[in-house]
């Protein structure tokens, strides 16, 4: 197989993000009878199905490889526009899956480098969250070039590297202990005592208990705040026990605004980087490190000076 249509893959990667056609066609400034008719070539071309026509519109398996290939090709161009000084075309991306607490903590000081260089390239950058564990799926679908995850092996075609452990720690207002926990959390109480948890996928609170307690999937009493920084307000606030990043909670331990529970007990939870293999070199002459090599740089420097190793 070869010569696919790179304006089909453009589409493809259009539906894959926008999960319709007509919100593809806007942003490709094309119809969407252009956007179907692109599509159906690029099927002609594989000969598979690569969109399931449903609401929202989703990839077939086959749709996911040819996914992963556009976002190569789209990150390739944009590395040779910026080697040429040409602009880069506005629909293009490079897009990174990261998980919430990173993001709340030390991902956006380590980018702040990259994207601050990049201002008159134009190149677009986008942040998909997903907590840790799941990361690491979107990179394996095609929907991201590279991916912060607890996962160690790198797939086929990618590098990985570690970053460093993010520790969590359990933590409560002074208040929420005088009122609910005058004599302290423990084995006799747990059950009973309310714990913010970030969203379904997460049982750092679950794993924290398990090590201080010595219970096996302990039954908590659970209230749900997705939001990093919130989360951290309402722990504040007297909503419940929290475990969250040490590097987050830190100064309000410091200030007294938060209490530390056993704070000799931590959940560790390893931290990797992974991305895909890209070259992108102009024939005569060694090209400048590609953009996603100095995500990749950028992010591993910015997790050497926050996280733990």
């Amino acid at each position: 197989m070869k010569d696919l249509d790179p304006a089909g893959l453009d589409c493809l990667a259009a539906l894959a993000d926008e999960r319709g056609f007509e919100r593809a066609a806007q942003r490709l400034a094309i119809t969407q009878s252009a956007v179907s008719q692109r599509l159906r070539s690029l099927e002609a071309q594989v000969g598979q199905l690569l969109v399931v026509r449903s609401r929202p519109l989703r990839l077939t398996e086959a749709g996911k490889v040819l996914l992963r290939f556009a976002r190569q090709l789209q990150a390739l161009r944009t590395d040779v526009a910026r080697e040429l000084g040409a602009q880069v075309a506005p629909n293009e991306r490079i897009a990174i899956a990261v998980n919430a607490d990173s993001l709340a903590t030390w991902v956006l000081p380590a980018l702040d480098p990259v994207v601050q260089a990049g201002l008159k390239d134009g190149f677009g950058l986008e942040l998909v969250v997903d907590d840790q564990d799941f990361t690491h799926d979107w990179l394996r679908q095609g929907e991201v070039l590279g991916c912060v995850s607890t996962v160690k092996q790198a797939l086929r075609g990618c590098l990985v590297r570690p970053l460093g452990v993010m520790r969590y720690v359990a933590v409560a207002s002074p208040a929420f202990m005088a009122k609910v926990l005058p004599e302290g959390l423990n084995g006799g109480n747990f059950s009973t005592t309310p714990f913010l948890v970030f969203n379904r996928k997460d049982d750092s609170q679950a794993q924290w208990v398990s090590k201080a307690f010595g219970v096996r999937a302990p039954r908590l009493q659970e209230r749900y705040v997705p939001s990093s920084e919130a989360y951290v307000r309402a722990v504040c606030s007297g909503w419940g026990v929290g475990v969250a990043p040490e590097l987050q909670v830190r100064p309000l331990i410091a200030s007294g605004a938060l209490v530390a529970l056993r704070p000799e007990l931590s959940v560790d939870v390893a931290l990797y980087w992974h991305q895909w293999k890209l070259v992108s070199e102009l024939s005569g002459a060694p090209a400048r490190v590609a953009l996603l090599d100095q995500i990749g740089q950028a992010l591993a420097a910015g997790a050497s000076a926050a996280l733990e190793s």
